[in-house]
């Protein structure tokens, strides 16, 4: 026991911040609808034990890699030659019936999607953009499901729910938590 204590200790102590750094988001956004999503930026080799600590917390997972999910984003959107073309050839190659959702970072971007059905919306990197954010959830208005992403702290996570978001997805969780101070002693 003694030779495994540390690593058990470090194990524990990441996955105990994981969990609580996710439940005080959680608790924050108790008066809305909005529920906080994690991503992929994970520890290599982590990914599954940080993820259910992000579940232990309140969270949602959302996605393991890129396997289980569709998520358009801007690299795939320049390679594809545009939305609508990331849109079609996703749901040609994927699984039947798998929802897309699509990264976008502007209002024109946001009408595309709209225009290609996307079932999930995410505005990144809108947050510090108060003007552009809620612009972009009322074009939406509940045609697709809205996810926001990019610069989102404890201090506006709020405001952002007030708009009626459905998801707020949070890299923090996982990428710069800080570790829950752990020990254990014998008797």
């Amino acid at each position: 026991m003694l030779t495994a204590e540390r690593t058990a200790l470090n194990f524990m102590q990441r996955l105990s911040g994981i969990a609580t750094l996710t439940a005080s988001y959680v608790s924050l956004l108790k008066p809305y609808k909005t529920q906080i999503k994690d991503t992929r930026k994970t520890t290599p080799g982590l990914r599954s034990l940080e993820k259910y600590a992000v579940a232990c917390g309140g969270g949602i997972n959302h996605r393991m890699g890129l396997y289980d999910a569709i998520l358009i984003k801007d690299n795939h959107i320049a390679y594809a030659g545009g939305i609508r073309q990331a849109i079609e050839l996703a749901r040609v190659n994927a699984p039947a019936g798998w929802p897309v959702e699509i990264e976008t970072e502007n209002l024109a971007q946001v009408r595309k999607a709209l225009e290609c059905k996307a079932e999930t919306i995410m505005l990144d990197n809108m947050s510090g953009r108060k003007g552009l954010l809620k612009q972009a959830v009322e074009l939406i208005d509940g045609r697709a499901k809205i996810e926001v992403s990019g610069g989102i702290t404890a201090k506006n996570i709020c405001e952002i729910a007030e708009l009626g978001v459905d998801y707020i997805t949070l890299g923090v969780l996982t990428h710069s938590v800080q570790a829950v101070d752990i020990h254990m002693l014998l008797k």
